[in-house]
């Protein structure tokens, strides 16, 4: 029976940077999770494979697919508290929620992640300056592990295993269903603001500046060059008052293909920045948005990944305190000149919460890099992780498939304190991702 729900199959990263062979499963009923988790010694869950790292796999290992646990479990509008199971994607959560104008405001940026996947990387979306990660919206998680069973989860009830799986990127076995506590939205239409900046310093200020209205503020900024470097627009995405909140969603299916041969290079992402810097610039400074554009940005937009290639690409998130900035930038631009790596996106936010065990979170701002995937980006990463412990920088392990053990330890402060409290819990170290393997998480 359970040889006819598991089958052999290749998964690939979604930055492209690994693949392997794998043990696939997905079951549809909770006894057949108990059975095929029964029969394994090494498990990991995997929802829609969306994350830039490898969490949801690893060789010969199960990997079980958590998609077909779909439903809404429980509403309770009064108190604004849904349970959903984690298969759930975000923008069938949002298909719910928004009848009723509520919603969790913690959603990264494609519309069809999984509510398992996004409380097991604790992921913030461009709001996280006001609304921090995913943890400040949840309530309780219903959590399956091989030998321990059952478990109900909450400030309450198993609070260290809960503060474990939050952003413990599967670790501690299969989330099954997660209890949000919902927030009102008073509209699904936004207005969005834009400025032309010349320099990082400039962007800075606008970012950690004190605003009367709440907004999502970001930055797109040029890194194709070394004159340019830091010239780009910073966003501002309000809330439109006394709009209609829809749910009216068509989404299709996701369309990540990736060329046979890439179109991103040197020339080609300067040519293509020049005219998105310009085009901005001189275009209105002020326009009316929907909630799709505004909360998933890459949702009809897939051809910038797909213009990567086979080879793929790499992503860098870096969290560091305001105050270093300035300082970290003039290294890294030293670097840059030097080693010549091909970036095509750079991006600014700020951030708040507290940093904790593998947890990509604290109050400081966000750095986000994307690189072709060739030999002078690897080597110019490389130097950049020289960087993270001088300037205390906690890069995203979620984000970055090429991060080492050493430069992980090096910045994540408590990853030893997780390590011990979950070979406690899981003395067999049953679930286990090439991402932990790696870091010997």
């Amino acid at each position: 029976m359970i040889k006819n729900q598991t089958k052999r199959r290749k998964i690939v990263s979604f930055d492209k940077s690994i693949s392997t062979n794998i043990i696939f499963c997905q079951p549809d009923k909770y006894k057949i999770l108990e059975n095929i988790s029964n029969n394994f010694e090494n498990i990991i869950n995997v929802g829609s494979n969306l994350s830039y790292s490898p969490l949801g796999f690893s060789e010969n290992n199960l990997s079980i697919e958590i998609k077909k646990f779909n439903r809404v479990l429980n509403f309770d509008k009064k108190r604004k508290l849904i349970t959903v199971e984690a298969g759930l994607t975000l923008i069938e959560l949002l298909s719910f929620t928004l009848k009723h104008n509520l919603w969790i405001p913690q959603l990264p940026g494609y519309p069809t992640i999984t509510i398992g996947g996004a409380v097991a990387s604790n992921a913030h979306g461009k709001s996280c300056a006001i609304h921090g990660t995913i943890r400040k919206s949840i309530k309780s998680i219903l959590l399956f592990h091989k030998k321990h069973g059952w478990l109900n989860l909450s400030e309450n009830e198993n609070k260290d295993i809960f503060d474990l799986t939050i952003g413990g990127i599967g670790l501690t076995g299969t989330i099954v269903s997660v209890t949000f506590q919902l927030i009102d939205l008073e509209s699904s239409k936004f207005i969005t603001e834009k400025q032309d900046v010349q320099n990082l310093k400039k962007c800075k200020k606008i970012i950690l500046e004190k605003n009367d209205q709440p907004s999502f503020i970001y930055t797109w900024n040029r890194a194709d060059n070394f004159k340019s470097f830091g010239e780009g627009i910073v966003y501002k995405n309000y809330i439109e008052k006394k709009a209609n909140v829809s749910n009216n969603f068509n989404i299709n299916k996701n369309n990540f293909k990736p060329l046979f041969i890439p179109l991103w290079n040197r020339f080609s992402v300067r040519v293509v920045n020049f005219f998105y810097y310009n085009i901005n610039k001189y275009s209105k400074t002020k326009k009316r948005e929907n909630f799709l554009n505004v909360i998933f940005p890459f949702y009809g937009r897939e051809n910038y990944f797909n213009f990567f290639g086979k080879k793929g690409f790499y992503e860098s998130q870096l969290l560091i305190h305001e105050s270093k900035l300035e300082s970290f930038i003039e290294e890294f631009k030293e670097l840059f000149k030097k080693y010549e790596p091909t970036i095509t996106l750079f991006s600014l936010k700020n951030m708040s919460g507290d940093q904790k065990y593998l947890r990509f979170e604290d109050d400081k701002l966000c750095l986000t890099f994307d690189y072709v995937n060739n030999k002078k980006s690897l080597l110019f990463m490389s130097k950049i992780d020289s960087l993270c412990h001088k300037y205390e920088i906690l890069p995203s392990i979620i984000k970055d498939s090429r991060i080492n053990k050493d430069t992980f330890y090096k910045c994540y402060k408590e990853a030893n304190s997780f390590k011990d409290k979950l070979n406690k819990f899981d003395k067999s170290r049953i679930y286990q991702s090439e991402l932990s393997k790696r870091l010997e998480i």
